[in-house]
């Protein structure tokens, strides 16, 4: 793996460099697989889904793979990763990722990267859930698909601590320098570039599904499965920040309105301390009257 030590010229040269790296998994989850394999008699597709989708990573390199290894006789996207390892097979699947590359290994020698990394992945995973739950009491088509594409929302962030750990580095310390700063300001001052410009010449690098890209587009800002999935993102960013950062109330007077249920259902959901709860509720109040009296 080679690690970027300073930036590049454009959002191009930057997908090159990436999608050019392998894409490592939690080594937790090839242990997983490891175990996994040595019963493979015994292993059904579900224990192989429960495992990738555990590892946002792990996710990126499946859907990939069958994107880049579909055939002609395919005329639909896999989307989900239920779906992709029934198309696969259980040992056409173990013989594909076997001895995968670890983040361990690869940021050995930069804990701190490593600890930054698994921060956004912890993120991602609460954002996959948050999303999930949502879209069952939104009754979404395919709750699924809404999973997958909040756990991969935040994947250049998570390539960014992989293979450009010093510059993701001086993102993370200024922000902890100036909490004020928005993260979009500190990554176009260190790389030139957001990682929301990344995201889409990487998710067409790696050639992964188009309804994704439909999902991760946060402008569509009337579609309520897009919505559904930015605020589940945003909600595990802020919060992740501890539940009196100051975008909060936003955040839960938007995922109010979307979902239509009564607050104290919400935090609940979102396992909001109760002590957290009376200036959420006071300040979602306030921002729902503030939206009334306004219209």
């Amino acid at each position: 793996m080679t690690v970027l030590s300073h930036a590049l010229p454009s959002v191009e040269s930057y997908v090159h460099f990436f999608s050019e790296q392998p894409i490592p998994v939690l080594r937790r989850t090839a242990n997983a697989f490891a175990d996994l394999a040595r019963n493979i008699e015994d292993v059904t597709r579900h224990d192989i889904a429960s495992t990738v989708q555990a590892d946002p990573l792990m996710t990126m390199r499946l859907l990939s793979h069958i994107e880049a290894h579909r055939d002609n006789t395919q005329n639909h996207d896999i989307v989900t990763v239920r779906n992709a390892v029934i198309m696969m097979g259980i040992i056409p699947f173990f013989e594909a990722f076997s001895d995968m590359p670890t983040v361990e290994d690869a940021l050995a020698s930069r804990p701190q990267a490593l600890l930054g990394l698994l921060r956004v992945v912890s993120r991602a995973s609460k954002a996959a859930r948050y999303a999930r739950d949502w879209a069952v009491i939104r009754r979404d088509l395919d709750v699924n698909e809404i999973t997958i594409a909040a756990l991969l929302y935040e994947a250049p962030e998570m390539i960014c601590w992989i293979n450009a750990p010093d510059l993701i580095q001086r993102v993370f310390d200024m922000q902890r320098a100036d909490r004020e700063l928005r993260s979009t300001a500190a990554q176009r001052e260190v790389f030139g570039i957001t990682t929301r410009e990344l995201q889409f010449g990487l998710i067409r690098a790696w050639r992964l599904p188009k309804l994704l890209v439909q999902l991760l587009d946060a402008t569509q800002v009337n579609n309520p499965r897009v919505l559904n999935i930015t605020l589940a993102v945003d909600l595990s960013r802020h919060a992740a920040h501890g539940w009196d950062n100051n975008a909060l109330p936003n955040d839960i007077s938007k995922i109010l309105a979307l979902l239509h249920i009564p607050p104290e259902v919400l935090l609940r959901h979102i396992d909001a301390p109760e002590e957290a709860w009376p200036a959420l509720l006071s300040a979602a109040h306030r921002n729902v009257q503030g939206v009334k009296d306004r219209g």
